[in-house]
């Protein structure tokens, strides 16, 4: 052994190098300031070797590398620019002396190579692939972009085009794609990495193989022309601005920042590369975003450790074909759990399998499934019209109509149909798990499992526990939830739960503001601005007006004093009306199906008779009245949530609204969204709308910490 470290491990066979990534500290290897340190001392000891015919990069975990430890990079992210920028020469030297190492170099890639992790790679003359490898840049998804290289090798080896759209999109690319696209050189499997990349350094040593020519070109200006260079950036900007938006400055920067760098040789593109990367760190984008990826990290540490007293589910079952029923069944049996999908119709079944049927040609049609995989998938999808099929079930999904007696009565009725370990679930959005549990003779065996809608999209699962739910329930309901590819959060029973309850204040401050005159467009617009995909009216005409009109009585119920009204709300004028939304073709906006089948918001003057019947007299209000007449209510009921126990962190809360209902990820969670404002800021806005009740009335303790000058993540329970 040359060099052993605690991270990095160089050997010599023969006159070849073997560089191995196999970090004694985890489970899989990431680049912190210790990978870092040793690299250095590795690659000292391979330069002083002689007669080297050439180095190989490998792996001793099942993941390559997994990139950046982003937890000790954040901590740069708030220092000076400039000791950011050491730590970005500091990795950017030690890529340089793999690339300009005398002899060829291959990374050879099992598992994941991410983030910091591919652009290791990219410092290689040659990369080899296993079949199941995947490689990424994903910085953009943290606000940020590659910093070590990987805008500069990137667009040079594959180009600009290809180069954009790995790096704007983030996505992870299968080896297969990254073979195609020119990012590695062969995909073989992952017992002959290293034989493959053993085969590379014997072809450059007879000279079948120019590694100096591959070097050439990743440290070398691009050598596309400049008009062909200038068309591919703007159209580039053209389509990635589209997406991106005004919120997310990375994809642009990104683009940019090849453009600048584009006729530079490696040295000098590299210092504009690390110019761009600095500025975007200090952005409130990248600190939100990277909070995000912390906090779900997070989440997901929560939800493994709720499910180790999981129960197996080996089968499942779901009460009712109606869209959610029918989108339980179709993930589930996606994600290789077979699924029993049981009406009272057999036309409600035939329904529930067209519905996943049309998912699963969306998929084929996306390249994502084969024709072989769909069938197998339908398969597991099993119709029923009595519970002659319940006997195996470990799992039941009880998606029947929102309506207490007929959910308790066919609780009640399921309970009888399986075995005493099975768990019974309810995908109910407002009615209390509590008092559903009643009916049941083991409550221990029940708890809520509400999904959201459509099922197949929205990443969150809301798991409640009832006052009887025992530890085996939640952990096996956590677990089915992890099975199906979902993020579950676990909380506590109360109208509306954790995500319907706090969207429901802010519904309820939307109605207050129609009321006191706002035009509900003018409303929507000021809330996309904010970063929702969706204005308030849009959102409700997509939830539906009935299904808003339910919800809205069973928080009046629960929370009279905040989300009681004395007269109609614009919601109960529209429900009157039967204008429900999308699901009729007319809400606040009326919908035309468009050709691929999608309902087309379009404006509808008709409504207007509808919302002056609400109105005392039409008023305009600035964008910034706007959104304080709704994101304090949303906020406030928020930090209630966590001092009721309803949820067990300030990061489930703000996860919860991100992954429940679009909050802007960029904005971190609505209780990080007061932290950047000040609780004391936040608080004197609340006291400005004081007159309107008790929704705009900050808690007690929310009073307490803006006196303290802390806020939410600085707190007992962040």
């Amino acid at each position: 052994m040359l060099y052993e470290g605690k991270a990095f491990f160089l050997s010599r066979e023969n006159n070849t190098l073997e560089l191995r990534f196999d970090s004694l500290d985890g489970k899989v290897n990431v680049f912190n300031a210790t990978a870092l340190a040793e690299l250095k001392q590795a690659i000292d000891a391979a330069e002083a070797q002689t007669g080297v015919d050439g180095l190989i990069l490998s792996s001793g975990k099942s993941v390559f590398v997994a990139g950046a430890d982003i937890t000790e990079f954040l901590t740069y992210f708030k220092e000076p620019d400039e000791k950011l920028q050491a730590l970005l020469d500091n990795a950017n030297s030690l890529f340089n002396r793999i690339e300009d190492l005398p002899f060829p170099t291959v990374a050879a890639i099992n598992g994941e190579a991410q983030g910091g992790g591919f652009e290791y790679c990219l410092a290689c003359d040659f990369r080899v692939a296993g079949k199941g490898a995947r490689m990424g840049l994903p910085e953009v998804k943290l606000g940020i972009m590659p910093g070590w290289g990987g805008s500069v090798r990137l667009s040079r080896l594959i180009g600009v085009d290809n180069a954009v759209e790995w790096m704007c999109t983030g996505a992870s690319k299968k080896a297969a794609a990254a073979l195609a696209d020119g990012a590695i050189d062969a995909v073989v499997a992952d017992d002959a990495l290293i034989a493959s990349a053993q085969s590379i350094i014997d072809q450059c040593k007879a000279g079948k193989l120019d590694n100096v020519d591959r070097r050439a070109i990743k440290k070398g200006p691009l050598t596309l022309p400049p008009m062909e260079l200038t068309m591919a950036l703007e159209s580039a900007k053209g389509v990635v601005g589209a997406k991106a938006g005004p919120h997310y400055p990375s994809p642009m920067t990104i683009i940019n920042t090849i453009a600048k760098h584009a006729d530079k040789s490696r040295d000098d593109a590299l210092l504009v590369e690390s110019a761009s990367f600095i500025k975007l760190a200090k952005t409130d984008v990248a600190e939100s975003l990277v909070g995000i990826f912390l906090k779900d990290q997070g989440l997901k540490r929560i939800s493994r450790k709720h499910a180790k007293a999981a129960r197996k589910v080996d089968q499942s079952a779901v009460l009712g074909a109606g869209i959610m029923g029918g989108g339980v069944a179709y993930q589930s049996a996606s994600n290789g759990v077979p699924i029993v999908m049981k009406d009272i119709r057999q036309e409600a079944l035939d329904d529930g399998l067209e519905e996943a049927g049309k998912l699963l040609k969306k998929q084929m049609q996306r390249g994502k499934l084969k024709p072989e995989g769909m069938a197998d998938i339908l398969n597991a999808i099993q119709p029923a019209l009595s519970y002659g099929e319940f006997d195996g079930v470990d799992l039941v999904v009880e998606a029947v109509v929102e309506n207490p007696k007929i959910k308790a009565a066919v609780l009640a009725e399921v309970e009888q149909q399986v075995t005493d370990d099975t768990i019974i679930t309810t995908n109910t959005s407002t009615i209390s798990v509590n008092l559903l549990s009643d009916a049941l003779k083991r409550p221990e065996n029940f708890c809520g499992m509400h999904f959201f809608n459509p099922v197949h999209r929205m990443p969150l699962v809301e798991v409640i526990r009832s006052k009887d739910s025992s530890d085996v329930a939640i952990a096996t309901t956590v677990a089915y939830a992890l099975a199906l590819r979902k993020t579950p959060i676990v909380v506590n029973d109360c109208p509306g739960f954790l995500v319907n309850r706090i969207l429901f204040a802010y519904f309820t401050g939307f109605s207050k503001l129609i009321s006191d005159g706002a035009d509900f467009v003018a409303v929507d617009k000021a809330l996309e601005k904010f970063g929702w995909p969706m204005g308030p009216a849009y959102l409700l005409d997509v939830v539906g007006m009935d299904t808003a009109k339910h919800a809205s009585a069973v928080m009046a119920e629960g929370f009279p004093d905040r989300m009681s009204s004395d007269g109609d709300t614009i919601i109960d004028a529209l429900y009157k009306a039967e204008r429900l939304g999308q699901k009729n073709g007319k809400g606040f906006y009326q919908y035309i199906i468009d050709r691929k089948g999608k309902p087309k918001k379009t404006p509808d003057e008709t409504v207007a008779p509808l919302i002056q019947s609400v109105q005392k007299s039409a008023k305009d209000f600035t964008d910034e009245e706007i959104l304080d007449r709704l994101m304090i209510p949303l906020c406030i009921e928020s930090a209630r949530c966590v001092e009721d126990n309803i949820v067990d962190s300030v990061a489930e809360a703000d996860m919860g609204l991100v992954y429940g209902i679009g909050f802007p990820p960029f904005r971190g969670g609505a209780l990080h969204y007061v932290d950047k404002m000040g609780l004391a800021e936040f608080c004197k806005r609340a006291d400005a709308l004081s007159s309107l009740g008790p929704l705009y009335a900050p808690t007690d303790k929310m009073r307490d910490m803006a006196t303290k000058g802390i806020g939410f993540y600085s707190g007992d329970k962040a």
